[in-house]
């Protein structure tokens, strides 16, 4: 389970209603919580949609590939 689900999990929220709320599609969402990258804006909209900020990115994006020792398992 990688970061955007886990946060879209915790908000109660399912995948078609996090497609809808960042304008994506709910196959963008399988790809991206598959661990897929995507672009940047597509990134920004999945942010918003969860209430986040773009400060707030490395929460669900982390750089240059490092992941949480929670992820490595």
């Amino acid at each position: 389970m990688n970061r955007v689900q886990k946060f879209r999990e915790a908000a109660l929220m399912a995948k078609a209603e996090l497609a809808r709320k960042a304008g994506v599609s709910e196959s963008t969402i399988d790809r991206v919580e598959a661990g897929h990258d995507c672009r940047m804006e597509t990134k920004r909209k999945i942010l918003f949609a969860l209430g986040l900020s773009l400060q707030e990115s490395s929460k669900l994006f982390p750089r240059n590939g490092s992941r949480s020792r929670a992820e490595r398992r």
